[in-house]
């Protein structure tokens, strides 16, 4: 059953079947997303604020805007590693802000992720007065950096550094601390190696306790499957927000939340806490995803798509998600596959199955704020403070 976000509206999911592409991975149903725009409602004045994207090379980000475009995004915070910039704010020109960010083509990561990203944040600063910095602290780390104990955690001592250097910078932070519950039961089964989830919030406490800046913790602070604990971070912790980026995450684990006595469900969460929920995306968009020859293959992301028509198709699929599942009544399954559920269930799914998603249906006035009224008020609000 799916219900229209407004009078008049149709509702979501009302082209099933008459996509130009047919069905694929990012579109089970076969819908036709450009004309599926038309199901949700008018931005608010100024425009959708999307405070986390991954854009990269000469084309892609061009196919990024038109998607965005179609689902009212007028303005882009994106991580872009520091060789990357100039191309992509050609594209996007004034829609675009940078977030300092690792330097990952970098073929010394010990370096990138230590001294390496001071010099980027100062790079960043200068060159692109950038005024957000990002603190990567996902458990990717002890892979990438084996000897890196002075580096993984979100409180180690580089991580510390940057911050420092950040707060002379006149810079806020956007913090990624930890992966999907379905990762832990999996790839970090190794709990000595890994840690467990919970390990990485106490010193994430310890730094917004530090740090007075505004943070914005990414993928509803790493724990949407636990709304009771983000709001115990919220509560204590006046400077810290919560983005709402990574599209099959967040359908598959917010989409879960019943109403129950004494526990929190998404729709509930979104209420009490509307002024400290940010929108995003965690789009990536490279040049690779425009032809089956890939100048980057040990991407992980390159192989998304390989032709203009599937780049458009995955950048449009992940704003109809995150707008399906914060503004409408929708719930069906997801029309993009989810590899986690295979991940963990092998014998249950496979590599076109889609959770559930069921729509918050959440009212104007709190959609503004997550879709603008937040950002605008926390980020444009520090830059305007921070020139």
């Amino acid at each position: 059953m799916s219900v229209g976000t407004g009078v008049g509206n149709p509702a979501p999911g009302f082209t099933r079947g008459t996509g130009p592409r047919g069905p694929s991975q990012d579109n089970l149903a076969a819908l036709d997303y450009r004309t599926e725009a038309a199901a949700f409602l008018a931005p608010p004045a100024g425009g959708v604020i999307d405070a986390h994207a991954h854009l990269m090379g000469a084309q892609a980000p061009r196919l990024y805007a038109r998607a965005a475009a179609l689902f009212g995004v007028t303005l882009t915070y994106t991580m872009t590693q520091l060789h990357m910039v100039e191309p992509v704010h050609e594209a996007l020109g004034d829609a675009v802000r940078f977030i300092a960010f690792p330097t990952w083509a970098d073929p010394n990561p010990g370096v990138t992720h230590r001294e390496g990203y001071l010099r980027v944040i100062e790079e960043f600063r200068r060159r692109h007065a950038s005024r957000v910095l990002k603190v990567w602290a996902a458990p990717r780390l002890r892979e990438l950096i084996p000897d890196g104990a002075d580096c993984w955690d979100v409180e180690s001592p580089w991580r510390v550094r940057a911050c420092e250097l950040g707060r002379d910078l006149g810079m806020m932070y956007l913090v990624h601390v930890a992966d999907p519950d379905t990762w832990f039961a999996t790839k970090y089964a190794d709990r000595a190696r890994f840690g467990a989830k919970p390990d990485a919030y106490a010193g994430l406490e310890r730094m917004l306790d530090r740090f007075e800046a505004p943070w914005i913790a990414a993928h509803m602070g790493g724990w949407p499957e636990d709304l009771e604990r983000l709001d115990g971070l919220l509560s204590r912790h006046p400077n810290l927000h919560l983005d709402v980026s990574a599209a099959r995450w967040m359908v598959r684990e917010l989409s879960r939340h019943p109403a129950a006595p004494g526990k929190p469900d998404f729709r509930s969460f979104c209420l009490r806490w509307k002024d400290r929920l940010v929108f995003g995306t965690d789009i990536v968009a490279m040049d690779d995803h425009l032809s089956p020859r890939k100048a980057n293959p040990r991407s992980i992301k390159a192989d998304q798509a390989s032709d203009p028509d599937a780049a458009f198709e995955l950048y449009a699929s992940r704003f109809w998600a995150l707008r399906a599942l914060l503004e409408s009544a929708f719930d069906a399954p997801s029309p993009i596959s989810d590899p986690d559920l295979a991940m963990v269930d092998p014998a249950r799914f496979d590599a076109n199955s889609s959770p559930r998603l069921r729509g918050a249906a959440l009212p104007h006035d709190v959609l503004h704020a997550i879709y603008r009224g937040n950002a605008q008020r926390v980020l444009l609000g520090w830059e305007r403070d921070h020139p």
